[in-house]
Parts: structure tokens; C-alpha cells; sequence
């Protein structure tokens, strides 16, 4: 065994590392193919491998760091990506409420669901914003994750907002976003009724094309964008994720307006 080793000596002391950064464990068989080596020499490698990962387990934590590193870099690109591709759904969408300046010289996005505790909770940090902050632009898309009620909640949200006015519309939905318990189709329409919404026409627009394609569509950008639950939230070139208090969303958009980025 010694002397079958003795060739990858060099390997020992150069190359496993980098080996391993680039993920020649999960990769190792297709290398195999591709290498003149004999059956006996794969196994002396993997064997090779296995001594060095047992004599410098530290090396584990530098390849999976390097590993995410890599993997957010990726996320932020497709994220990125999907920004310029669908800016226009994304930012101007005639159908999203909109809060704070309509004009405001920066826009913060909001994947909201009504069933959200951190939605909920996260409300508040929106307002404050918006108080203290006469040019910030906040944009509402109902993105239902927790299971049908938040799904026809969204649904007659979507398409009462066709009916309302902007003031109209921020009060339904702080009225719903607000709601103790839980928030379906009955209490959604149970608000716009409160509002003295034209019912029928909410009923015939609730079932339309449009109403499914608005929340197919947010849903899509979701998707495209990474966000795998409420809230998540969209300023300047990036994304960020949950209820992370009104401190750095208010530093997100300070950068977003000094540099265009979430970071500057």
C-alpha cells in the first residue's frame, strides 16, 4: 500500500484542500471517469482523502463556510436577476397597495400574509417608518403561505382592492393584518363589507382571471426571488428576510437611497 500511495504524495500537500473546496466528495465518481487510474489507485485516493479529513477535521469547516459562501452568492445573483427581469411587477404593479409617498424617491416591498404573526408584528415597524420618513414608497404583495384561510383572504384582498381608494385600501389592510385569530375568506369579506364594498362585484371579481393571475404571479416572484416565507421584503438591489426590526429595515433603505444597495 505504501508504495501505491507514495505517487500522491503531492496531493497530500497541494491540491486536497482545493480538492475539497470545489466539493470532490460529491464529485469524486465522475472524476474517477474521466482519470486513467486503475480501480486500485481510486480506492488508494479515497483512502488518502479519508486519512487527511480524520487528521484535519478543521479543513470540514473551511470547505462548508467556502460552500455557503458560494451558495448566497448565487442566491444574491438570481436574486438580482429576477429584480431587472420583473422590475416592473415587482416595484409598479397597479394593483399592489401602496403606503407612505406614492412618489417617494425610495420603495420598500413587502411579501406579506394575514395570517403572519410577524407580519403582524412587523406593521408597526412599517408605520413608524413611514411617519418619520416622508419619502418612503411601501409596497404590499399578499404572498398566502399559511394555508388556504391567508389563500382566500388574499384572494378578496386582491380583488377589493380594484374597488378602493389608496386610504381605502391601507385600512383594509391593517383591518385584516390586525385581526385576532384567524383570517379566511369570511373575515375578509366580512371587512369589505364594513367598508360598504359593492359585494357583487367583489364576488365576480374574486373568481376571475385576473385575481388568480395577480397572486400566481407574486407567488412566482417569490419563487424567483428566494423568499420561503412572511415577511420578506425588497429594497434597492436586495432581499432581506423576516421581522428584523424597524432599525435595519430603516438602514436598508438609507443605503438603497444613498448607494441603490441594501449594503453600501
Amino acid at each position: 500500500m505504501t508504495s501505491l500511495l507514495a505517487p500522491f504524495a503531492t496531493l497530500r500537500r497541494t491540491a486536497l484542500a482545493a480538492v475539497l473546496a470545489a466539493g470532490a466528495l460529491a464529485t469524486a465518481p465522475a472524476i474517477a471517469q474521466e482519470t486513467p487510474f486503475s480501480e486500485a489507485e481510486r480506492d488508494a485516493i479515497g483512502e488518502v482523502v479519508r486519512e487527511y479529513l480524520l487528521e484535519n477535521p478543521e479543513l470540514m469547516r473551511e470547505v462548508f463556510a467556502e460552500l455557503e459562501r458560494r451558495q448566497v452568492a448565487e442566491q444574491e445573483a438570481r436574486q438580482r436577476e429576477a429584480m431587472t427581469a420583473m422590475r416592473d411587477e415587482l416595484f409598479d404593479a397597479d394593483h399592489d397597495i401602496v403606503l407612505g409617498n406614492p412618489e417617494g424617491d425610495v420603495t420598500l416591498v413587502e411579501f406579506f400574509d394575514y395570517n403572519c404573526g410577524f407580519c403582524k408584528r412587523a406593521l408597526g415597524d412599517v408605520m413608524a417608518m413611514i411617519e418619520r420618513d416622508p419619502e418612503l414608497r411601501v409596497v404590499l404583495k399578499d404572498f398566502p403561505v399559511l394555508g388556504p384561510g391567508s389563500l382566500e383572504a388574499a384572494r378578496i384582498g386582491v380583488a377589493a382592492t380594484e374597488q378602493m381608494t389608496p386610504e381605502q385600501a391601507e385600512r383594509f389592510h391593517m383591518e385584516l393584518l390586525l385581526t385576532r385569530g384567524q383570517v379566511d375568506g369570511a373575515r375578509a369579506l366580512a371587512v369589505a363589507e364594513e367598508m360598504g364594498l359593492d359585494m357583487a362585484a367583489l364576488e365576480e371579481a374574486v373568481n376571475g382571471e385576473r385575481v388568480a393571475e395577480i397572486i400566481t404571479t407574486n407567488i412566482d416572484l417569490a419563487d424567483r426571488l428566494g423568499l420561503t416565507g412572511t415577511p420578506a421584503w425588497v429594497v434597492g438591489d436586495g432581499v432581506i428576510f423576516g421581522a428584523v426590526g424597524v432599525e435595519r429595515l430603516t438602514e436598508a433603505v438609507a443605503n438603497a437611497r444613498e448607494c441603490g444597495s441594501v449594503s453600501c
